[in-house]
């Protein structure tokens, strides 16, 4: 991770590349891989979008850590975030206060017309 932010100021399609490694790496610690996809979305948010996407859909990632992911897809990508948020709340093994704040989420990013 500290060899990405390294990176971030001397080449940026570089940082960018390093960042979605380590963001969509299922053997990196859920929060490194979330810092990794925040970094990301400075960079480059297409890809920050499917490495939220990918961090939010895993099952073994921390159910804060999912929904902090479809948060901050929230921002890069609206559909996506609602497919995430769809995702989480449908996961019986996700905590019930968390499946909460998806709903909630998923109300703002994609509203009932």
């Amino acid at each position: 991770m500290e060899r990405a932010e390294q990176l971030a100021e001397q080449n940026l399609q570089a940082a960018a590349e390093a960042f979605s490694a380590i963001a969509c790496d299922e053997e990196v610690a859920d929060e490194v891989r979330l810092s990794a996809a925040e970094q990301l979305a400075d960079l480059d948010p297409r890809a920050a979008a499917s490495a939220c996407t990918a961090i939010a859909g895993d099952g073994a990632v921390a159910d804060e850590v999912r929904l902090s992911a479809a948060e901050l897809l929230a921002a890069v990508d609206p559909h996506a975030a609602a497919l995430a948020c769809t995702a989480i709340t449908g996961d019986g093994a996700v905590a019930d206060e968390v499946r909460l704040s998806a709903a909630e989420l998923l109300a703002t990013v994609h509203p009932r017309r």
